[in-house]
């Protein structure tokens, strides 16, 4: 029997649901076709992938090490179906994007608008992921590029750096630092009620450690998880909150409060997956985002 691309598909199936029965509703096939295909794979590599004895279904040693590869093969000739499709004058391609919740804030809006303008023909398809998930699913080939944060990454990983990332107290009109520019003092923010991100950021970890640092714990009266959700919560009421500058610089009606001092700044990075094929599409994606980094510098 020739080994065929759905026998791999469905022996990745059943490793990841640990059994017949669901890998077969994932697969929308029937139960006794699937175990039909998977035994006929067997028999070509002539060895048992999966033991059948307990009541999960699991890989075998040899099985753990053919999935390795399997998974390696599926993803070289889905990259390979992509550099087919590619076209190098970028009339048409694909851009699979993800970024961090803060920098879908405010980087997303201008590094569409530049793509979209000058590459009408790429379609798009952005998502919203914690680092650690942005570059799992680089390395899984699931995306593209990343927007996240510099290093250090998983293996596999690399990134170039874009800018350098600063937080501030932010505060809405209704707070009695609107409109002051005086530093005010980290240790002081016990008498301010505070906004943040929940503990699902790393920007709040982030905040969190600067405050240990400067032994200070603020009152927190709401955690979001949502950066639109605490844009609104500080225009319309007294609390202050933690976040990019550069998100306060897009609403008029939020005030940056520099702190003292300062939480330190990040770097945000451009990731992709080392060995990745870069299509056309990924390539001018790069060109813009750096172009436009350089113009801010400017």
């Amino acid at each position: 029997m020739a080994l065929e691309l759905r026998h791999l598909r469905y022996l990745l199936a059943v490793a990841e649901h640990g059994s017949f029965t669901r890998a077969a509703e994932d697969l929308r096939i029937a139960q006794p076709t699937l175990s039909q295909q998977i035994k006929q794979l067997e028999r070509t590599v002539g060895v048992q992938l999966l033991d059948r004895t307990g009541r999960a279904v699991r890989l075998t040693d040899a099985g753990r090490t053919y999935v390795h590869y399997a998974r390696r093969a599926l993803q070289e000739l889905a990259a390979a179906d992509r550099a087919v499709l590619d076209v190098q004058d970028l009339s048409r391609g694909a851009l699979r994007l993800a970024m961090t919740p803060t920098f879908t804030a405010y980087l997303i809006g201008p590094l569409v608008e530049r793509l979209h303008t000058r590459h009408p023909g790429i379609t798009l398809n952005v998502r919203e992921l914690t680092q650690d998930r942005i570059e799992s699913a680089l390395l899984a080939d699931e995306l593209d590029l990343g927007i996240a944060f510099h290093g250090p990454h998983l293996p596999g990983i690399t990134g170039t750096d874009l800018f350098t990332e600063t937080l501030s107290l932010v505060v809405g009109p209704l707070h009695p630092r609107a409109g002051s520019t005086r530093p005010l003092p980290v240790t002081d923010l016990g008498e301010h009620p505070l906004a943040l991100l929940s503990g699902d950021f790393a920007t709040r970890g982030h905040i969190d450690a600067h405050f240990t640092r400067h032994h200070t714990t603020p009152p927190i009266a709401v955690e979001a998880n949502s950066i639109n959700a605490l844009t609104e919560i500080v225009r319309r009421t007294p609390l202050a909150t933690v976040l990019p500058d550069a998100i306060a610089r897009d609403h008029p009606h939020l005030h940056p409060v520099p702190l003292t001092p300062a939480l330190p700044a990040r770097t945000a990075a451009l990731l992709r997956r080392e060995t990745a094929y870069q299509s056309a599409a990924a390539q001018a994606f790069t060109r813009l985002t750096l172009d436009w980094v350089q113009a801010l510098g400017t």
